[in-house]
Parts: C-alpha cells; sequence; structure tokens
C-alpha cells in the first residue's frame, strides 16, 4: 500500500504527529510520503495512495493556517474523490467544548461530500489530557490500517 501523510498545523503539533506516523510506516512499507497541506493539491488525490490527514483546530474550531490555502484550492476544483480512501486524525482540546477538533471536520467533510471513503475510527487528540499527540497517533494507527487492509 502506497501512504501519503498529510498535515494541516498552527503551532507545530500536527506537523510532529505526522512526522511520526511516516517514520513508523516506513518501518513496514517503501512508499510513504509526508506533505504540509499548504504545499499539497488537491487534484493530486489518487485512489493509488492511502491518506492520514492530521489537522489540528485553531481560533473558533477553524482549520489552522497551513490547511487554509488547501481548502482554498479543494473548493474551487472540488476534485472527483470516488474511490479514494483516508483516515482522519484531528487535534484539539476539549476545554472548547464547541469547537473540540473541528479543525479536522472541515477537511473530512470535503473529502466525504466529493466521494472519498474514511477508513477506521476517526483519531482524535485531546491538548486537555495528558497524553502525547504522537503516543495517540501511534496507538491509533494500527486499527486504520488493518481497516484499510480489510477494505482493499
Amino acid at each position: 500500500m502506497k501512504f501519503t501523510v498529510l498535515y494541516g498545523t498552527e503551532s507545530g503539533n500536527s506537523e510532529l504527529i505526522a512526522e511520526d506516523l511516516g517514520a513508523k510506516l516506513r518501518e513496514t512499507h517503501d512508499d510513504v510520503e509526508v506533505f504540509d497541506l499548504q504545499n499539497f493539491d488537491p487534484a493530486e488525490l489518487t485512489p493509488e495512495r492511502f491518506y492520514l490527514v492530521v489537522c489540528s483546530t485553531h481560533g473558533e474550531g477553524d482549520l489552522p493556517n497551513t490547511a487554509i490555502p488547501f481548502a482554498e484550492a479543494f473548493d474551487a476544483a472540488l476534485p472527483d474523490l470516488t474511490g479514494v480512501r483516508y483516515a482522519m486524525f484531528g487535534l484539539g482540546d476539549t476545554f472548547y467544548e464547541e469547537t473540540y477538533s473541528q479543525g479536522s471536520e472541515h477537511i473530512d467533510r470535503r473529502f466525504a461530500q466529493q466521494g472519498a471513503e474514511r477508513v477506521g475510527d476517526y483519531g482524535r487528540h485531546d491538548a486537555s489530557s495528558w497524553d502525547m499527540g504522537s503516543d495517540v497517533a501511534l496507538e491509533w494507527l494500527p486499527g486504520v490500517l488493518e481497516a484499510a487492509s480489510a477494505t482493499v
């Protein structure tokens, strides 16, 4: 399986998690890419790759700065994502109950509306917890890989 890990970040936490997920995937897979969403063209989303999206939340449940150019390009192109499979890992803080992990939800809705299929559990990290984001993501990853291989 070919993997692309995409991240949207404000303070760098999503980038660290994405890099850790990429490193873990490279232990068992040859073709693993990691991109900041601001450097990724939505037209390049293809069924040949499995996407792991790591996205933080900024402000009032908004996209982080590096995800905004991707979302704008996505909305302008509205790519057909039929056959595209992905997993979502959102970051947020449950202290902000109304907007918790909403940054990732913006990307998730766009993917789903264009026909992509989310695979596995929706991963989330709560900044109010004592857990490290990468630890939570690395615990989440095996379930996603199992679900992804079961739906090939």
